[in-house]
């Protein structure tokens, strides 16, 4: 019961928030989170490579109490002990990371997405039973160091006709370039600095999910 209601909450999601401190003009990752519910996002996506394990954990903590308190989906990037562990609502996984079958067979109940750079990810993603593929980067972007291949847009008309599963889109997207993705039929954005570094986080993740929708 609480997966089909995970993936139902899902469905509902447009802009798809992953936050990042050291992203973040200076704030703490609970001020960006609380801009991120003060915006209106229905998910976010805890990322940070550079915590010690104990501390990525109290801090998942403190994401999950305010998430559930807004009723909104968490989901945990790269770790499935933390997400089992916090109660979140899932887990998103990276070509090296822990594999998804694996994940479905510990932690049923979690949504798991995965990330794929072509199609072939994707397909396998989905075959593995991932409930979403991440298609990306789809532009240049600087929270991705070493990569110097970007998909373009194109490449969302490419892999998602080829989905029965539900898709999002991340890397370098903005509120500029937004409708670009959109006319591609990507209907679920994940951001980073576009909603991070902003002055106001709320007025932003708002006029980013107004320019989607007018996009669309």
């Amino acid at each position: 019961m609480i997966y089909e209601k995970r993936k139902a909450l899902f469905e509902t999601v447009d802009i798809y928030p992953v936050t990042c401190e050291r992203l973040s003009a200076g704030r703490s990752d609970p001020e960006v989170l609380e801009g991120i519910i003060a915006g209106g996002a229905r998910i976010v996506q805890l990322r940070e490579k550079d915590l010690c394990e104990r501390d990525f954990f109290r801090l998942a903590e403190i994401y999950r109490e305010r998430t559930a308190r807004a009723g909104i989906l968490l989901i945990i990037n790269d770790r499935v002990d933390v997400a089992i562990a916090v109660g979140a609502d899932g887990v998103h996984l990276g070509q090296d990371d822990f594999p998804v079958p694996a994940a479905r067979r510990i932690a049923p109940d979690l949504l798991i997405g995965a990330s794929s750079h072509n199609l072939e990810e994707a397909l396998r993603a989905q075959e593995e039973g991932a409930d979403y593929v991440n298609i990306g980067p789809i532009f240049q972007t600087g929270t991705k160091q070493g990569i110097e291949h970007f998909l373009g847009p194109e490449a969302i008309g490419e892999i998602a006709p080829h989905l029965s599963i539900p898709f999002t889109v991340m890397g370098g997207i903005k509120e500029s370039n937004v409708g670009l993705v959109i006319a591609m039929g990507a209907k679920k954005v994940a951001v980073v600095t576009a909603v991070t570094q902003a002055p106001d986080i709320a007025e932003a993740l708002r006029s980013f999910r107004d320019r989607m929708k007018s996009s669309g």
